[in-house]
């Protein structure tokens, strides 16, 4: 079975705007956001979903987006996010590699209605800036 594709963005065979990784956990920006700043939290190990995933490798991921969040709403300088783990085609899995949303969130900003796309150089710079709050 070929990697998928989160598979090849932690093992950095497809470039990702990386915000922070450890030995098991790996967290970049999402290239289509729903606000700017959201990223996603993965083990680097394959599993499909948050029920396939050890637990003791859940509670790394979680740990990491308890770290996570407040540098997100810093980099953003918002004050709220959601924390989201579609599980399933029909919840709304498209990537089937066990991942958290860090999202975060302003009133009326439409979330689940459309998608941002960062301008040039704009990703990088969110990046660096979540990087900075860790």
């Amino acid at each position: 079975m070929p990697e998928c594709i989160f598979c090849k963005i932690a093992s950095g065979e497809i470039p990702a705007r990386r915000v922070y990784e450890t030995d098991k956990i790996f967290a970049f920006l999402d290239n289509r956001p729903i606000n700017h700043g959201h990223i996603l939290v993965i083990p680097k190990e394959h599993h499909e979903n948050m029920i396939d995933t050890p637990e003791d490798l859940l509670c790394k991921i979680i740990s990491a987006a308890k770290k996570l969040a407040p540098a997100v709403l810093k980099a953003t300088g918002l004050n709220a996010y959601n924390l989201v783990a579609n599980s399933g085609a029909a919840a709304g899995q498209i990537v089937f590699h066990t991942h958290f949303h860090i999202i975060p969130r302003f009133s009326g900003d439409g979330y689940g209605r459309f998608r941002l796309e960062y301008k040039e150089g704009e990703g990088e710079k969110m990046a660096a800036k979540i990087k900075e709050n860790l």
